[in-house]
């Protein structure tokens, strides 16, 4: 391939940088796909692995110098690997886009071996316009395995707070036992997720983790509040306390936990297992780093709020628990369930956009599965579809109108 594209440039009379693309099928025969006449989004990777600047080659070759490398002279060394993050929300095929403001955003660069190409900041905004790419994250080592753990510390200690990003999906990704072994090919999403992406899916031990670590932060976060800082004014002579019962609930789960405290180190007994969490408790921060039965884990404590209702991201996925007293979770059960809202008889936005047709209007009748409008956003045009067949009762949209995220756009009969 690399013969091929050499000629190529040469055939055309070509002498900057760019980048040749191909095809390879099973047999990995290859076929010529295109050439982009710029550097790659992925540069990042040949210049961590033969430790070439190719930005500044191809500024060099731009002003007419001629390069100072032979082919011969560029070393291949380790492996690197690049991950696209995205303002997408992956449960909605694989990534529709999101849009808001970062309020909050700290990239891993305090990991060795991390690079982080980005053109935004704290505070920045995704906008509809743009391309929702927040940045490439790139780690390197000697071996792909090690580049490979590299990426997933480093996806865990990336914080980004005010936009749905996709960093639940690639962490699945470089940990699936696929990937890792390099049975991969451009079918690998549906291959693998037959049915949408659904987050990591918990087993028993990780499940136990979660719970363990939730308990130990609500304990931690209780304690918090009750210290005093500066001058008391008040002698504290009552002993703090150091076992608790409490209860956890996840998803439609509720687990009894008991958990007791010795220093920094919260022992859990959740599900018959014995579960040990123990860490700094830093609750300002927005990493939570921990050590969970002797294995380090850093968790993201997103929200947390007075109601016991704690969203942690474990593994990459946002899980909502609730934590809550013996008596408050016995007196949670008379309280009124709210009733779902009937999606099948309303057509909302997965995302943001813009309308640009209506294909529908009120007393129609609709057949499941038939396109009602279409939104676009990010330069890409997404079909939307009646989930039954149905009569028409009123549209809330109109070509040219910028929609938001749930906003209502049809309602059927």
């Amino acid at each position: 391939m690399g013969e091929q594209a050499v000629q190529l440039a040469k055939a055309v009379q070509y002498s900057s940088a760019g980048t040749v693309e191909f095809l390879v099928d099973s047999r990995k025969n290859f076929y010529f796909l295109e050439m982009n006449t710029r550097l790659q989004v992925e540069h990042p990777i040949t210049e961590c692995i033969t430790g070439l600047d190719l930005v500044e080659q191809m500024i060099r070759v731009a002003k007419g110098y001629r390069l100072l490398h032979k082919q011969e002279d560029i070393p291949i060394n380790g492996w690197a690997l690049e991950s696209r993050v995205y303002a997408e929300d992956p449960y909605k095929s694989f990534g529709l886009p999101s849009i808001g403001r970062l309020s909050q955003y700290q990239e891993p660069l305090n990991l060795s071996n991390v690079r982080v190409d980005s053109g935004i900041q704290e505070g920045s905004d995704i906008s509809i316009y743009y391309d929702p790419m927040i940045s490439k994250l790139v780690t390197y080592g000697a071996t792909r395995a090690e580049a490979l753990a590299k990426m997933e510390d480093a996806l865990d200690n990336y914080v980004i707070r005010g936009v749905t990003h996709n960093i639940p999906l690639l962490r699945e990704i470089i940990t699936h036992p696929r990937f890792i072994s390099g049975d991969i090919s451009t079918n690998f999403l549906p291959e693998v997720y037959p049915d949408g992406f659904q987050g990591h899916q918990l087993e028993a031990a990780g499940r136990r983790e979660l719970l363990a670590s939730a308990a130990a932060l609500h304990i931690a976060a209780q304690l918090r509040s009750q210290k005093f800082l500066g001058d008391l004014r008040v002698s504290a002579t009552r002993q703090e306390r150091s076992r608790w019962e409490l209860c956890v609930e996840l998803g439609k789960e509720r687990h009894t936990v008991e958990v007791t405290r010795s220093g920094n180190t919260y022992t859990v007994v959740v599900d018959g297992g014995r579960v040990e969490v123990s860490g700094e408790w830093n609750l300002a921060s927005p990493l939570l780093p921990l050590t969970v039965n002797g294995t380090h884990r850093m968790l993201q404590c997103l929200s947390r709020d007075a109601s016991g209702e704690i969203t942690l991201q474990y593994l990459g996925t946002s899980f909502k628990v609730r934590v809550l007293s013996k008596l408050a979770a016995e007196l949670s059960s008379h309280m009124p369930e709210k009733v779902p809202e009937d999606t099948s008889s309303i057509l909302r936005s997965p995302m943001p956009g813009a309308v640009v047709a209506v294909s529908v209007k009120p007393g129609d009748t609709v057949a499941e599965g038939q396109e009602i409008c279409v939104i676009e956003a990010m330069k890409m045009q997404n079909s939307m579809t009646a989930a039954k067949t149905a009569k028409v009762k009123s549209v809330h949209c109109k070509p040219g109108e910028t929609v938001g995220e749930g906003d209502l756009l049809v309602e059927l009969e």
